[in-house]
């Protein structure tokens, strides 16, 4: 209603305006102006009846990659480093709630080490960059035989196997993966679930780094 009311009282005003100018001379600019006032407040610019945020603090808008399908990711991993001839012996096992990427201790680690060698950066550039857009959660684990590790700067087994688990995860975000990683040191806490194989074939089995990526995205 009251727009109705202010188009009434603009139209008196028009009117009285021009019985002002027919019975008088009205000065060019003052008329102008008066023009002017009127087409503002008839038609007020874009920009003041925008409704402005009243909010002090936003919620910034948060951005997650899609989880990629096990199987599809199981094969992109596999026919990759079939080219590679450091890594074409990986393990890839497809688990029921979980890929799994078993790597060869000794094939990324001189021994008693934790730092990943000059031989395998490459290799280990190529798999990380296999990770690369892939929204799924990811932790490494690392892995070693019973043997107390001789002459390095790892006081146990415990220390080596997680900072091994550590140089891994860090090659996968240097890949690409922007995820958070969880690592975990097992040491040789497993050793007893091996195949049974023969000595010197398990003791190999166990000195690993596995990756192990869920099918799921990070909730948290």
């Amino acid at each position: 209603m009251w727009m109705l009311t202010f188009t009434d009282l603009v139209s008196l005003l028009l009117t009285f305006f021009v019985m002002l100018f027919a019975m008088s001379n009205v000065k060019i600019d003052e008329w102008d102006k008066v023009i002017d006032s009127l087409s503002q407040t008839l038609n007020p610019s874009p920009e003041e009846t925008v409704r402005k945020p009243t909010a002090q603090l936003n919620i910034g808008t948060l951005f997650y990659r899609r989880a990629v399908n096990l199987d599809y990711l199981a094969s992109v991993i596999e026919e990759n480093l079939s080219n590679d001839p450091l890594l074409r012996d990986v393990l890839i096992v497809r688990l029921e709630d979980r890929l799994l990427v078993a790597l060869p201790g000794d094939l990324l680690f001189d021994p008693g080490a934790a730092v990943i060698s000059e031989r395998a950066q490459g290799a280990m550039l190529t798999l990380g960059a296999m990770f690369d857009n892939v929204g799924n959660t990811i932790a490494v684990t690392g892995h070693t035989d019973p043997a107390p590790p001789d002459g390095t700067s790892y006081a146990s087994n415990w220390e080596l196997s997680i900072a091994r688990a550590a140089s891994v995860a860090n090659a996968i975000r240097r890949g690409g993966y922007d995820e958070k990683i969880v690592a975990f040191g097992y040491a040789d806490t497993q050793y007893n679930l091996l195949p049974n194989l023969d000595d010197a074939d398990r003791r190999r089995l166990a000195r690993r780094v596995d990756i192990i990526v869920m099918p799921t995205a990070r909730a948290f």
